[in-house]
């Protein structure tokens, strides 16, 4: 994927100034920066969740805009901060908005996002939030995207969770998928990425490695 000269305007303020960057395929890409720098919205722009209000995005040099929103959304998954499952069982909350999903491309998707196949009978009440956070992943890849777009996916958990879930992005990345994740954990950004973007003030401040945009970061205003 790529952002060119992306700009986004929420109530007169400006979230975004002319941002250009792009995302590597097969690699973990992250974009850091310091808490309400603009890492989501930014993110969000990649799959339409917020239009931009200058500049394009685009997959595989085609813009966005011009591809069918529920596709798009196929293709780039997204993994939000706080899991977000619907109430009822969890086979129903990974088959959501398909039909004629075979059973085993179900429980396929559990296996693939670190759980046990026997989840696809429990109820999304029953789950800690660790589990509930690994049904959403199981969702997105279900509908078996190109890109997953990850928003903070461990910051809910506690530590022991939270590296399962660091180790599952490894994991999905080794078989082959193209994730872009944001946080504010620039040491979660050295363990998993290949490449991270430093995003400052709603502005692009450092490309590189995770070490190479070290020297940039912000420190007094990260946590």
């Amino acid at each position: 994927m790529e952002l060119r000269a992306v700009s986004l305007e929420r109530a007169g303020r400006r979230v975004l100034g002319g941002i250009s960057a792009s995302f590597q395929r097969h690699a973990v890409s992250a974009i850091v920066g310091p808490s309400g720098a603009g890492k989501t919205s930014l993110l969000r722009c990649l799959n339409r969740l917020e239009e931009p209000t200058n500049g394009s995005v685009l997959l595989d040099s085609s813009d966005i805009t011009e591809i069918d929103p529920i596709q798009l959304r196929k293709r780039v998954g997204m993994i939000f901060q706080t899991p977000a499952l619907f109430e009822g069982g969890v086979r129903g909350n990974l088959a959501y908005g398909l039909t004629d999903v075979p059973d085993d491309e179900l429980r396929s998707a559990l296996v693939s996002a670190g759980l046990d196949d026997e989840f696809v009978e429990r109820d999304s009440s029953a789950l800690s939030v660790g589990q509930a956070q690994r049904v959403c992943i199981a969702r997105a890849l279900v509908r078996k995207p190109e890109i997953l777009l990850m928003d903070e996916p461990s910051s809910a958990l506690d530590r022991d969770a939270a590296a399962r879930i660091e180790q599952l992005v490894t994991s999905l990345n080794e078989g082959g998928l193209t994730v872009v994740l944001v946080t504010h954990n620039l040491d979660q950004a050295l363990r998993l990425a290949h490449h991270a973007i430093l995003v400052v003030d709603g502005r692009v401040a450092a490309t590189g490695t995770p070490r190479e945009v070290t020297g940039a970061w912000p420190r007094e205003r990260s946590s």
